[in-house]
């Protein structure tokens, strides 16, 4: 029998009989061995196989790289260590925890207001900061890879009150810091709207209040006691703005009324058009003025009484090209008012813009005028005065005209002038002719230089030349044409 020799224990030894048997048949004999006679045989240990290599690494290297795996993840979302945002830490923190630390740190700070005094929080007033803005940007500037940033030097942050809401809890801590102010009022004294002046109050300042507040968070004091500074409180309402609301109101009461055109037809006295307006003020303070349909309407429904009427006929004096010189009977359109149905609410929107002057809907029926054109004609051949109204004569009578020495001048003129009574005075040093002075000579026209028609109270003899050029009647007679013919009125004279 063969004795195989292996080592139990080796790893990967193969089967012993598979390895005589093989080890065996590779064999070559030179002699068939007595069993009896030879000492035993005993084959050389066959060649120990390759162990396998265990993968111990595999079981360190795993865990190894799933934390450095972890730590880079890590460093891409957290904020690097020692960052500190308004005195809170957010250091090794992901940008979402960051800003939520950074709310309940804030809303959680503390004002003792005075020595002894109540205490508000963060929360209480409102406070806020940009926390979502601070931490994006504390992270972009100091993420955790870039050991560069760790430590760095603290984020400032701005923080703002909500000042409705401060103010309310500050009036309900420290009601005595606190005193109303008064605002302004507009309202008719009887003649005009005037204004009662605004007051100002008094109240906690909050922007000194949002400093301490401030100065608390950044040093990451949980409560600071804070000296409380007074502030000037401003009425909704100022002064400046009651006093326009009141201009403005005042400039309605002064042309308040229904027009036909340019003509305040119906005028509305002052106190009426004040009771119809109601000046008040807004939450914010803006004034404005409003009215009342209802008022307004009995103004509306007197209107028909005020404003119908027929046309009245006038007359006028013209020339002989039809220039008008003189209105002598005026005349009036006739007018007809229409549908009033919508005229206080209409007016009563108009007055809350500003506008007081309403124009009434109406139907005008025009007037006639008539025409005079009117004419002294003065012949000289005949010594008559002609007065002609439409190339009509409608009275004569005789004149005294210039003599041979000082011929009336011939020609179509206008009168100049009008004057009532004058002293016609003339002077030479060679012609006593023209040495003469006549006072009280009345009704004078100058028509051509200091030739007139004019009254003559020192003679009688008309029909004949007696003057010194004029043209001479008597005073009643010049009265007569003075008031008929006016400035620019014709003037003929010929032989």
């Amino acid at each position: 029998m063969t004795d195989l020799a292996t080592k139990p224990d080796a790893e990967g030894a193969s089967d012993p009989s598979s390895s005589a048997q093989t080890e065996a048949s590779t064999a070559t004999p030179t002699a068939v061995l007595d069993a009896s006679a030879q000492p035993p045989v005993q084959w050389a240990p066959a060649e120990p196989a390759a162990k396998k290599k265990r993968r111990l690494w595999l079981w360190i290297g795993v865990p190894v790289a799933i934390v450095a795996a972890g730590a880079v993840a890590a460093s891409l979302v957290l904020i690097a260590p020692g960052t500190a945002v308004a005195g809170v830490p957010v250091g090794l923190q992901t940008a979402g925890a960051a800003t939520d630390a950074i709310n309940q740190r804030l809303a959680q700070t503390t004002l003792v207001l005075g020595e002894g005094g109540p205490a508000v929080t963060g929360a209480d007033l409102g406070a806020s900061v940009d926390a979502q803005a601070l931490v994006d940007s504390a992270f972009a500037d100091r993420p955790m890879w870039n050991v560069t940033q760790w430590f760095g030097e603290p984020i400032d942050a701005a923080v703002t009150l909500d000042e409705k809401k401060a103010t309310a809890a500050l009036r309900t801590a420290l009601p005595s810091a606190y005193t109303e102010p008064t605002a302004a009022t507009v309202a008719f004294n009887g003649t005009a709207f005037a204004v009662t002046p605004a007051t100002a109050g008094t109240g906690i300042d909050l922007d000194a209040l949002s400093g301490e507040l401030h100065d608390a968070f950044a040093s990451g004091a949980a409560s600071t006691t804070v000296t409380v500074r007074e502030s000037s409180i401003d009425p909704t309402a100022d002064t400046a703005s009651a006093q326009k609301a009141a201009d403005s109101a005042n400039a309605m009461l002064a042309n308040a009324g229904f027009y036909v055109g340019d003509e305040r037809t119906v005028p509305i006295d002052a106190a009426t058009a004040a009771s119809w307006l109601t000046v008040s003020t807004s939450a914010n303070g803006a004034f404005s003025v409003t009215a009342d349909p209802a008022k307004i309407q009995p103004s509306v429904d007197a209107l028909a009484a005020a404003v119908n009427r027929a046309p009245v006929n006038g007359a006028v004096v013209t020339d002989a090209e039809g220039t008008v010189l003189e209105t002598t009977t005026p005349g009036a359109d006739g007018r007809t008012l229409g549908d009033v149905s919508t005229v206080a609410s209409d007016y009563a929107k108009q007055l809350s813009q500003g506008n007081a002057a309403y124009q009434l809907p109406v139907q005008v029926t025009p007037a006639t005028m008539t025409t005079s054109a009117r004419m002294v004609e003065v012949n000289l051949s005949e010594q008559t005065l002609y007065m002609k109204e439409n190339g009509a004569v409608i009275d004569s009578w005789p004149i005294s005209s210039g003599i041979a020495e000082s011929p009336t001048t011939v020609g179509h003129f206008t009168v100049q002038s009008h004057h009532d009574v004058q002293t016609m005075t003339s002077t030479s040093a060679t012609d006593s002719y023209w040495n003469y002075d006549v006072p009280n000579v009345q009704w004078i026209m100058y028509y051509y230089g200091g030739e007139a028609l004019h009254g003559v109270y020192w003679h009688n003899d008309f029909g004949n030349p007696r003057s010194h050029g004029c043209v001479g009647m008597p005073n009643y007679r010049a009265k007569e044409i003075y008031d008929w013919l006016p400035n620019g009125g014709d003037v003929w004279i010929h032989n």
